[in-house]
């Protein structure tokens, strides 16, 4: 018997799930670190966001990186406010899981987390990330500023011709301002530190992201 598979896509208007006016729970602290992840962040500091696959995995490669105040995963780049994370896995929210990281540029650049960005996921799967499959698990770099957006597209720029070098396709990293971020629900933030054995499908391609013309090279 012969299995039909359906690629998935971004929801049509009308299937849009309506969310909520107020968030589904109370911002907390990190888990790692007990800073608060809603803030407030001391001035100075940085929000940059991204997705890349499930936000478990994803949100782990950033939280250790001197510089990085703190981290929380959520949903972003869709229509439905205040999203569970049972709506956004029916692919009808729009939203990607997204991670948030708030930094001190005095301690690293945005560029460096750009490139751990790159070089932590496949970024040429489209609406996927290894097993998982759904518009949920795309990648994406949502971007606070015109430096950021332009950081970010030379380096996907950059990224690209390397990955071809290595036989990859084309990158299909959704690039773009960013949007609301709708925190997750407690027990997915930090979710690996807090389940040592947990989930995280994150396959890299081992394509090393190099730091050139229009990307800052300073790496801390």
């Amino acid at each position: 018997m012969q299995l039909s598979f359906h690629k998935p896509s971004m929801p049509r208007d009308t299937d849009v799930l309506p969310g909520r006016p107020e968030p589904v729970e109370a911002p907390g602290v990190h888990f790692v670190n007990g800073r608060p992840l809603a803030g407030p962040y001391a001035a100075g500091f940085v929000i940059a966001d991204i997705a890349m696959g499930c936000f478990w995995g994803a949100e782990k490669k950033f939280w250790s990186i001197p510089g990085v105040w703190v981290t929380a995963v959520g949903y972003q780049g869709g229509t439905t406010p205040n999203p569970t994370y049972r709506e956004a896995s029916t692919g009808k929210t729009g939203h990607a899981e997204a991670v948030r990281i708030v930094f001190d540029p005095a301690v690293v650049s945005y560029e460096r987390l750009l490139r751990t960005f790159w070089e932590s996921h496949d970024p040429t799967q489209g609406y996927r990330q290894g097993n998982d499959v759904g518009t949920q698990y795309r990648s994406a770099i949502y971007a606070h500023g015109a430096d950021q957006l332009a950081a970010a597209k030379a380096s996907r720029e950059m990224y690209e011709g390397e990955l071809a070098k290595a036989g990859y396709g084309a990158i299909t990293t959704e690039i773009r301002e960013a949007p609301d971020f709708y925190l997750a629900e407690d027990y997915h933030q930090q979710y690996l530190a807090k389940n040592t054995g947990g989930y995280d499908c994150h396959t890299a391609t081992g394509v090393a992201c190099p730091m050139g013309v229009g990307v800052e090279s300073r790496v801390k």
